[in-house]
């Protein structure tokens, strides 16, 4: 055989080895293939701003030009939900596919621990750029799912109560400088969080401020002055974030990328208002939810299937053509994107865990009904502490020793609270009328009963051995000697109870 031959034959060897090796790296990696045609994905969060509290859900006197701007263009969704109605949880949940019980990371700061995989990673692995700017309350693990990790800062220590950001407090004030920064040659991800409207409310924050005559307060609050002003400083920190998400929206313009961008809004939970944040009523759960696609999305349209927070890692993962993790738990929500009428799933699920003070409550909801079971019916519903120390709950407690509040206003002082609470959401959207002792709906109730049994079974949810210690005075808001900053993760409080040990701040101060 001649040298020549023969080298060629090596070399050609050597090519199929080459190829093989790459082929089964690529596969491994899911490395994407044709940079040029990959969906481009931007994630936008609010932080504590309820379903209802902008323009594209029928408020007529928020000022939220560019949310309405991106209704306009894209598709609203009326039946969406988070898996939780707490910050960290809710983003560890989104992040990594799972029901909150399932990240080990389901009470508030707990870490997402670095064995659970999210989609941001996967996405990184296959040849995005990915980014976060803003509001970040995972933990450390997640940093390395990012190219870029621009994380908002605080002015003081991070162990501080009602703490002021670096900048003008938005948290959204290094979005486009995320943008500007990623390279041009790689699809890209970016995880834009805001830190409005989350709670302390500050005067100024806008200069067009909303009056005391625009807010629409719920039936469970009183209408006091001092709700109205409260509501109206959370209103201008919805319109401040409103603005970056109109800067967001022309950057991708600028950037000529507009087309082939997906741009998802949607809140990390309901607003930080008594009855809302915290519990498991829509006040707490349903989210904004609005889509962006250009040329794929008909303009203006709406969605009145049920759609979870789950449901967005398998679903941004299938458009960068990558196979959703086996893990998730989510379903993947494009097809309701190209028909609206398309049903992905006919029920969901969402958690309540410790947030500030301990709790244990579980929601199924269907498109009609909505079954709360409250595992700790000792416990009062208690708002987070910053909404305890703020306007409304204060007005709350006045008004409650006036006994001028209704059955609904004094719901979260009601201690027991009833086990089960089953609710018609389409009579009764504000869910004050508990029907679970009325026998008309005993059916109703057995079948909502049923679907929470099955998930339970089916994911593994169960009571936790003990219970913690709340980290906050339920009375003032102030924090207890077991408030510890950063918490300890889950494993910590896990190893510490095996050892008999409580954990405790050991530089507080009675």
């Amino acid at each position: 055989m001649g040298i020549k031959k023969y080298s060629r034959i090596v070399l050609l060897l050597l090519s199929i080895f080459t190829i093989s090796c790459q082929s089964k790296k690529e596969k491994k990696k899911n490395i994407v293939t044709d940079i040029n045609e990959k969906t481009n994905i931007v994630l936008i969060i609010a932080d504590d701003v309820g379903w209802d509290d902008i323009g594209p859900y029928g408020h007529s006197k928020i000022k939220t030009p560019n949310l309405d701007a991106l209704a306009n263009d894209g598709m609203k969704f009326n039946q969406a939900f988070l898996t939780t109605s707490s910050c960290s949880p809710s983003r560890t949940s989104i992040i990594s596919g799972l029901y909150p019980h399932n990240t080990d990371a389901e009470q508030l700061s707990w870490p997402l621990p670095d064995y659970i995989e999210t989609f941001v990673q996967e996405l990184k692995d296959s040849g995005y750029w990915t980014g976060l700017a803003g509001k970040h309350h995972m933990g450390p693990n997640v940093v390395d799912d990012f190219n870029v990790f621009l994380e908002m800062t605080w002015k003081d220590a991070p162990i501080g109560i009602d703490r002021r950001l670096v900048g003008d407090g938005s948290g959204c004030d290094e979005w486009i400088k995320l943008l500007k920064q990623r390279p041009k040659d790689k699809p890209f991800f970016t995880w834009l969080a805001a830190a409005d409207a989350h709670r302390p409310y500050y005067e100024g924050t806008i200069s067009n401020s909303h009056s005391t005559d625009d807010v629409i307060i719920p039936p469970y609050m009183p209408e006091t002055d001092a709700t109205k002003k409260d509501f109206a400083l959370y209103y201008d920190e919805v319109s401040r974030m409103d603005d970056y998400i109109g800067q967001v929206i022309a950057e991708l313009e600028t950037q000529g990328v507009s087309k082939n961008t997906i741009v998802l809004f949607i809140s990390d939970n309901g607003r930080a208002f008594p009855r809302d944040k915290t519990t498991l009523y829509d006040g707490g759960i349903k989210t904004p939810w609005i889509v962006k696609w250009p040329g794929k999305i008909i303009p203006g349209s709406v969605n009145n299937n049920l759609v979870s927070s789950v449901d967005i890692a398998p679903t941004f993962m299938s458009l960068a053509g990558l196979k959703p993790l086996e893990a998730f738990v989510g379903k993947n929500f494009i097809p309701m994107l190209n028909e609206p009428k398309t049903v992905i799933r006919d029920e969901i699920y969402a958690e309540d865990h410790f947030h500030d003070f301990e709790d244990y409550t579980r929601a199924v909801r269907t498109k009609q009904y909505k079954y709360i079971k409250n595992f700790y019916p000792d416990l009062p519903n208690t708002p987070s502490a910053d909404i305890i120390r703020d306007l409304t709950w204060q007005s709350m407690l006045i008004e409650s020793k006036k006994g001028t509040l209704n059955e609904a206003q004094m719901s979260c002082f009601e201690i027991p609270r009833a086990e089960e609470e089953l609710y018609d959401v389409v009579s009764d959207p504000y869910e004050l009328n508990n029907l679970a002792l009325n026998k008309d709906y005993t059916d109703v109730l057995n079948d909502m009963r049923s679907r929470m049994a099955n998930i339970r079974e089916e994911t593994k949810d169960y009571l936790p051995p003990v219970r913690l210690n709340d980290d906050f005075f339920r009375d003032t808001g102030l924090p207890t000697k077991y408030r510890i900053r950063p918490r300890p993760s889950k494993a910590d409080y896990l190893k510490a109870q095996e050892e008999g040990v409580i954990l405790m701040n050991p530089d507080f101060e009675e």
